[in-house]
């Protein structure tokens, strides 16, 4: 191996070229810093759900509205009956049979991976005949409904 004397300017004395490496560590933290960026910027993109192609064959808001329409009307039929059974009154059985449901679906739907929201409930009626309307959102990171769901509780 060759040794390469150097002069006090730093150097080489046969070719002329500087060795001077504060140059390496600069690179070094550029790069770093550029990585950073990079990282950030990807993480920024996947929380805006800009990096989500969109799945045109997800169907689970459809089929999760489909079964919310089925069971809707039945479960807060139920619910306000056992209530009034027990001595509740009949409009505030059917607005705690209307929140309890509100709160089991979003249950189910975290569950699923669907967002169940009953929005703006409205209860009218009186003698143990009962409409209820509320509209309905169902979510996923692929498609968003809303729509107006409609019951007719009997007590």
């Amino acid at each position: 191996m060759k040794k390469v004397k150097h002069n006090r300017s730093g150097r080489d004395s046969s070719s002329g070229l500087i060795e001077d490496e504060s140059g390496q560590m600069l690179l070094a933290t550029g790069i770093v810093l550029l990585m950073s960026l990079l990282s950030m910027s990807t993480y920024g993109t996947s929380l805006s759900n800009l990096g989500q192609p969109y799945d045109s064959t997800s169907d689970e808001v459809v089929q999760t509205s489909k079964e919310v329409n089925f069971i809707f009307e039945d479960v807060v039929n139920s619910r306000a009956s056992e209530l009034v059974s027990a001595g509740v009154g009949q409009e505030e059985a059917v607005w705690l049979s209307v929140n309890w449901t509100a709160d089991d679906l979003l249950h189910h739907g975290e569950i699923r991976g669907v967002e169940i929201k009953v929005l703006s409930p409205f209860v009218e009626g009186e003698n143990g005949l009962w409409n209820v309307t509320v509209n309905m959102g169902i979510a996923d990171r692929h498609a968003r409904l809303e729509y107006t769901l409609t019951a007719q509780i009997t007590l």
